[in-house]
């Protein structure tokens, strides 16, 4: 190694060739394409990531300031087109991409935040169908949201009062596009919801382009809309127009007049259907009044009130026929039983042991005990002789069995 030749810290050679790479111009403003990796935010709002292709990857920052003005939430996987400059980091001594803007490779920015949102919500269960809320029948009063310089506020009006004018309308002006709109909307909507200033809410614009729209897309819309007790209409552009705030709204109208349409009645409708059930209650009670008419002149006609006493005397000969019968009845059923126990007395008459002492038997007892065999009886005992027509007190003198059975 020569003693001439200068050695430089590395410090020097990494600052040295930042200075190259800053001085050139083709890297101070340069396009370049390639797909999300390694994607980190970190708490003090820098993003880091790295690009690549299929063969090679180069390490990228954002710094907070140009993130903040990201409208998508970078993720790995997406394909991008980064614009920045490229330089060195003296302390790390690698080269990367200092990002000044991200834009989506084929497709929209606005499209691709909308559907990340759309996504991230929609997880979230943002969108079901069980926390959308009835909207009332007829609303005494309704809260509209919109810009009060725009052409949808007269038109809502118009339609309002021409269908319903008994609703009290009350007007929240928001500016309805840029920057400050998605604030001021959620700040109207939590407004209403906290003074309770309206039976219904009405939240829109009219048409644009998706610029235009954009604040309708904001998250912060979508979750005060979300968490609005009093129920929304979501009323943005034309039909063909579709925002996050319409997912979570609990109706959404095509246009700002179709939303008009929907937060109240046609009075000219409910006229004509008051006179329809005017003129069916009038044919009803004309029904009734003709029945019990009918019924009055039926009854005034009656041989009941015409002639009370010859009801009175069909009933006394439907009396004394009942009478007969159940005489007749009662006669023959007794003749039946009389029969019945003149049978059963027979039977117990030819049954009955005095009978058969008429026919000159005996029956010997003792102490009430009726003896059957000699063999119950013993020399001297006292014993009962019952006859037909008496009882005779013996003593036994003698016992003699017989060989008869």
């Amino acid at each position: 190694m020569s003693q001439n030749q200068p050695i430089y810290t590395v410090t020097q050679i990494n600052t040295y060739i930042k200075s190259v790479l800053d001085g050139d111009k083709n890297l101070t403003r340069i396009y370049i394409r390639g797909e999300i990796s390694n994607y980190k935010r970190y708490p003090s709002g820098h993003h880091y990531f790295s690009l690549k292709d299929e063969q090679g990857t180069l390490r990228c920052v954002m710094f907070k300031g140009s993130a903040s003005r990201l409208r998508f939430q970078p993720e790995n996987g997406i394909k991008v087109i980064a614009f920045g400059r490229i330089s060195v980091f003296p302390r790390d001594g690698g080269y990367q991409l200092y990002v000044d803007g991200l834009t989506p490779d084929g497709v929209g920015e606005l499209y691709l935040a909308f559907e990340q949102l759309k996504t991230r919500l929609g997880a979230e269960g943002l969108f079901e169908p069980a926390h959308k809320k009835p909207l009332p029948h007829i609303p005494g009063s309704i809260g509209i949201i919109t810009s009060s310089a725009g052409a949808a506020i007269h038109d809502m009006l118009r339609i309002l009062k021409a269908r319903w004018p008994m609703t009290e309308v009350k007007l929240l002006p928001v500016r309805v596009q840029g920057v400050e709109a998605p604030a001021e909307i959620a700040s109207a909507i939590a407004y209403a919801n906290r003074w309770k200033i309206a039976d219904l809410l009405i939240v829109g614009r009219g048409g644009g382009s998706m610029e235009d729209l954009w604040a309708f897309n904001d998250e912060r819309v979508a979750r005060a809309i979300y968490e609005s007790e009093i129920p929304v209409i979501s009323a943005v552009g034309h039909e063909p127009d579709v925002t996050i705030s319409d997912f979570v709204a609990d109706l959404r109208a095509a246009t700002p007049s179709n939303a008009a349409e929907l937060a109240v009645p046609d009075q000219n409708e409910v006229w004509s259907a008051l006179m329809n059930l005017r003129e069916r209650m009038n044919q009803n009670q004309i029904g009734r009044l003709q029945f019990y008419r009918s019924r009055l002149n039926r009854c005034i006609n009656s041989r009941t009130l015409t002639d009370p006493m010859t009801t009175v005397n069909e009933k006394r000969m439907q009396l004394d026929y009942i009478q007969q019968r159940m005489t007749a009845a009662m006669e023959r059923k007794l003749s039946r039983e009389r029969g019945r126990f003149t049978s059963l007395a027979a039977g117990l008459d030819a049954m009955s042991p005095l009978k058969v002492l008429a026919r000159g038997y005996a029956v010997a007892h003792r102490d009430g005990k009726v003896l059957s065999s000699v063999a119950q009886a013993e020399i001297f005992d006292q014993i009962q002789i019952r006859l037909s027509d008496g009882q005779l007190d013996c003593t036994v003198n003698r016992i003699e069995e017989s060989e008869w059975p």
